[in-house]
This record gives C-alpha cells, structure tokens and sequence, in this order.
C-alpha cells in the first residue's frame, strides 16, 4: 500500500521466491535489522558512544615529559691535505680531500677523547659525507663500544661550504683574502656558497636532530643519558653554534673554528624545570666566543640561572 515502508536492498542482492509463512519470516528479519539501524543511529546512542570514548581518553596514560639529550658532541675532522696545500683543491673535488697522517692520528686521539667523555653511554652519531669527515668518523669509531651505537648517518646538510668545483689555487686564494676583509658570513663564493646558505642548510638539520631524539624517545630509549655526536667542519660547526646559541653576524665574525679533531661540547642544564646546553667553558673561549655565547639568548632573557 501506499503506507507501507519500502526497504532498500544491497545492489545485486536476489530475493528467492517463497511461500507466505517464509516471506513473513524475511519480512520479520528485515524489520528486526532495521530496528537494530535506528536504535544505533539514535543520537543519544551517539552521545553513550562519545561518552565512552571521553573516558577512554581519559584514563590513557599523559605523555612522558619529553627528553633531551646529555651532550650534543661537534668534533671537527682531523688535518686534511687541503689544509696543509691549498693546491690539492686544483685535481681533486673538495669533498674527495683526504686526511693527511697528521690527521689520522688526530682523529685517534678524538676517539680516545670521546671514549673517556661518555664511557659507556650510548651515542648516535651523525657525520658528514666528505672523505675526511668519513675518515674522522671510522678513527673515532674504533675506539667506542660498538654495542652502545645506536645509530650513523651520513648527513649531507653539515657539509663544507661549497667553494665551487675544481678550483684554481690563485683565485681560491684571492676569493679567501676577500672573504676575511668581507665578512665569511655573507661572503660569496663563485659558484659556491656563502656562510649564510650554510646556516639555512645547518638550520634545518638541528629541526631534524629534534625530531630525531622524540622519534628515540617513542621507541624506548632513555634520551636523558644517551650523547649526540656530530662530526663536520670548522664553519658548519660554528654556523650550528650561531643557530643553537643565537649569537649575533658580529659574535659569529669574531669566532674562530675548533682546532682539527677538537671535541666541542654541549652539557645540558636542568634548572628549576628549564633544560638547555651550555658550552664548555674552554671550548667557548677556544672559539674565541665571549661567556654571553655559550648560553642561548633565551636563557639569558628570562635570567633561568638565576632560579639555581
């Protein structure tokens, strides 16, 4: 009739023929799903849903405090031939630079530095993918427990500043003249780079480095007491200072790199609830960084050390 109520069907669904007593039957289980759909469809049904599901929320464990690490490590890559002969630039690409043996036996001793430091902490390591960055690495590698590694990676945004490609040593000798009359941090390069695009690259990496150790959070680790070990070169070090610490053109331009092989060390501070790093001391003022340098500008602006 008229009246009656008209249930749809699943596409493709085929309805045998039956007699009156099974029809009823059919009809009957129709009007019980279709009782089912509504009753679920109901909104206080809805609202007992979400009900159940706030409290469900509510009893998940909160989210653990987020972590950082105990020291971020840079370790600048030991003597390379390119420092001792600019030539060397002419037949080989820069990122093939070797060290010398000078520089291996540097890196020796970073390892044995870095082994005394952490002990048998775990570490995981990031290091550029220039030959004598490579080099550094395997040295200093020799010389921790392997087992206590968590992770290497090769990590292209810490490389050396881009100079160009194979170079000729007088221009490259000029170009650098320049560049300490002009400033390294917006200087230059012909068809490379300035230590502003250096500091964008390394910039975005220390993002990563942070997402990084919340990922080795979630997995397990206790991030509290595990060490960061990034090896790389005397500007990108610095340029990643300069990002950390907020120093200011003038304080980067009056900075000087790291020895070859040096450790610089980033000890983090806890204090009333605030955490950051600080640098050491002795590693600051080798770096010819004034004290306001090794505590980030933030910290300072809201005097947290003040609160210990």
């Amino acid at each position: 009739s008229p009246s009656s109520t008209f249930l749809a069907l699943p596409p493709h669904t085929s309805i045998p023929t039956f007699d009156m007593s099974s029809a009823a039957m059919f009809i009957s289980k129709l009007r019980s799903v279709s009782q089912r759909a509504t009753i679920t469809s109901h909104p206080s049904a809805m609202r007992r849903k979400t009900l159940v599901l706030s409290r469900n929320l509510a009893s998940e464990e909160r989210p653990k405090k987020i972590q950082r690490p105990k020291r971020i490590i840079l370790i600048r890559h030991g003597e390379s031939l390119g420092n001792v002969d600019e030539s060397a630039y002419v037949s080989t690409p820069d990122w093939k630079v070797p060290l010398t043996e000078a520089g291996q036996q540097q890196a020796i001793q970073a390892g044995k530095q870095l082994k005394k430091l952490v002990g048998d902490e775990q570490i995981f390591m990031y290091y550029s993918p220039y030959e004598r960055t490579k080099e550094t690495m395997d040295a200093v590698c020799k010389h921790l427990n392997k087992d206590r590694i968590i992770s290497i990676r090769e990590e292209p945004r810490i490389s050396e500043q881009q100079f160009g490609n194979f170079q000729n040593v007088d221009e490259v000798v000029q170009a650098k003249q320049e560049r300490h009359s002009f400033g390294r941090f917006y200087y230059r390069f012909k068809s490379g780079e300035a230590g502003l695009d250096v500091y964008s690259r390394v910039s975005s990496f220390i993002s990563t480095l942070v997402r990084d150790c919340q990922q080795y959070q979630k997995a397990g680790y206790d991030l509290d007491n595990i060490n960061v070990v990034i090896i790389t070169h005397g500007l990108a070090l610095r340029l990643f200072l300069m990002r950390w610490f907020q120093f200011n053109v003038q304080e980067f331009e009056a900075s000087e790199n790291p020895e070859n092989a040096q450790l610089i060390v980033m000890k983090k501070v806890c204090i009333g609830g605030n955490r950051w790093y600080e640098l050491e001391d002795e590693d600051r003022e080798s770096l010819r960084l004034p004290e306001t340098c090794g505590v980030p500008k933030n910290v300072q602006l809201h005097h947290l050390t003040d609160d210990g």
